[in-house]
């Protein structure tokens, strides 16, 4: 794979080479790993998947019939059954070993990766860094969150309350295409220390990502029957999969994460849902705009800006914007595009032609419509076939596709506001609540606007990366960006079910001690009100 010296485009300075990396696609998914990773996936039939960097084909995979499907459920509950019997403290110690076995061979991942979706590689290696946090901290943190926990009972000290927490059984996983280690592993991390079996459909044209991190698990000491994985077309395994499900976990469009959570509903299983975002950035009029640029780069074009928490609505305070948007046009101009393995890239490509026509579209009805390009704005087939330009537009209005539809891609809208409620209530005005970023010097002020902002997290001087890396706090979505949470105790609660076992000593609660029903309502009365009293909760 080979990089190339973009060609000047229609008032920008070209975008500079990355690094020309020194394996191929074929020295790197070889036969033989094919067959490695691919070992145990149940499978009747046969697909393929490509790499996004050439449209060529990777491999050829085995293709699952809802059958198939079927066996695959089968296999994870007779694997589940013996596996919840093994104590926590040693289902953690298989991510703790999964962790190192991760940072040891990322390299081998991070090809993978980058083959697949097309990112460049310090954004495969953010997937690589997500993965070792999620692993690490419910390796060091699961036998706290579900170790049994005693509350107070109905009446203090006679009645004794303890919470047991049980893994639901069998997890179905649909993880999408744009993180494929992160948001498919990453996610069954907490379902397996948890005591729960998997069975995960990832997307086909990224899934030897995910069969990579299924192999390196069993190594690290899970149960191959634990963690099974089916592969085909999303509305024929998909509907399969809820159907069998003790509980579903899925991220991608908020239309399809509707039908999921129907499908749930009807089977009165739990799900949990990440959706799409239409994230905003608000640049206030104290921020640090050297700063606020390098950081929009960031928070818009990390995975050629196929991410659901990266920014498509930019908010700059009208007093600096035009000074915020030199700066962070000429950063856009100057990035660096590529599509080998290796590092050095600062974007990679988009991961297919949907994406690429998604792109294409918006911009150019913006373009049409009088919004006008300060960089980008074309795509780079003299690079790889799905390479778009990071892409800043200014002068977007309602009417335009690109104001309120997710593009996905590496576009970001760019608006003035004179005040800071301004800001607020149009960063609010999107059906979506995922992501925000913030930027100013005011730590207080910072944290007034966040509380005021409906988004499951807001990253205060920085795009995305704070929030969605702390793992002990809850990541996920408001309104119709999702249901649930990832992270924290969220993140591994939600694949348990409680139980509350309440012991009764010394007396019964009904009347006794010669107390007729008039006297042992009279009694209890007045304990209620003298436990109100004493401050018993």
């Amino acid at each position: 794979m080979t990089d190339t010296q973009a060609p000047d485009t229609a008032g920008t300075n070209p975008l500079a080479p990355a690094p020309v990396g020194a394996r191929t696609a074929a020295e790197v998914v070889t036969p033989q790993l094919v067959a490695r990773l691919t070992k145990g996936v149940v499978g009747s039939g046969t697909t393929a998947n490509h790499t996004a960097f050439t449209g060529e084909k990777l491999a050829d995979l085995p293709e699952s019939a809802p059958e198939d499907v079927l066996k695959a459920f089968e296999a994870a509950r007779a694997a589940q059954a013996v596996w919840a019997q093994v104590p926590v403290r040693r289902r953690a110690e298989v991510l703790l070993r999964f962790h190192d076995l991760l940072l040891e061979r990322q390299g081998e991942v991070l090809d993978l990766v980058q083959l697949e979706t097309g990112k460049a590689r310090l954004h495969a290696h953010e997937e690589v860094q997500a993965v070792a946090v999620a692993a690490r901290h419910y390796g060091r943190r699961a036998t706290a969150y579900l170790r049994p926990k005693r509350h107070a009972g109905a009446v203090p000290t006679l009645t004794k309350v303890t919470e047991l927490r049980h893994p639901r059984g069998v997890v179905g996983q649909i993880a999408p295409w744009n993180y494929p280690l992160e948001l498919s592993v990453g996610d069954a991390l907490p379902a397996f220390v948890a005591g729960n079996a998997v069975v995960m459909k990832p997307d086909t044209e990224t899934c030897l990502t995910a069969l990579w991190a299924r192999d390196l698990l069993i190594e690290a000491g899970l149960p191959d029957g634990v963690f099974q994985v089916v592969l085909g077309e999303g509305p024929v395994v998909g509907p399969e999969l809820v159907k069998h499900a003790d509980y579903v976990s899925f991220t991608g469009s908020t239309r399809t994460g509707r039908e999921v959570a129907v499908g749930a509903a009807s089977r009165l299983v739990g799900v949990s849902l990440e959706l799409g975002g239409k994230n905003a950035m608000l640049v206030l009029e104290d921020a640090d705009i050297e700063k606020a640029a390098a950081g929009a780069v960031r928070a818009c074009f990390s995975s050629a800006g196929q991410l659901c928490i990266s920014i498509e609505r930019l908010y700059v305070h009208e007093s600096l914007a035009d000074a915020f948007l030199e700066r962070f046009a000429a950063r856009t101009r100057a990035m660096r595009l590529g599509n080998s393995l290796a590092y050095g890239a600062e974007m990679g490509s988009l991961v297919g032609e949907r994406q690429l026509k998604t792109v294409e579209r918006h911009v150019q009805e913006a373009v049409a419509k009088g919004a006008k390009v300060l960089a980008g704005g074309v795509a780079r087939p003299d690079i790889g076939p799905y390479f778009f330009e990071p892409t800043i537009l200014d002068g977007v209005e309602e009417s335009m596709a690109v104001c309120a539809e997710e593009t996905f891609g590496p576009v970001v809208a760019v608006y003035r506001f004179k005040s800071e409620e301004e800001a607020v209530e149009r960063a609010n005005a999107t059906p979506y609540g995922l992501n925000a970023s913030v930027w100013t010097k005011s730590a207080r002020r910072a944290l007034d606007v966040a509380s005021r902002l409906r988004t499951g997290t807001v990253n205060v001087n920085e795009g995305y990366a704070p929030a969605y890396g702390s793992a002990q706090s809850p990541m996920g979505g408001m309104k119709d960006s999702g249901l649930g949470r990832r992270h924290g105790s969220e993140g591994i609660l939600k694949y348990t079910e409680a139980q509350t076992v309440a012991r009764q000593r010394l007396l019964p609660m009904a009347p006794s001690l010669g107390m007729d029903d008039e006297r042992y309502a009279a009694f209890m009365s007045r304990s209620l009100r003298l436990m109100k009293a004493f401050r018993f909760r």
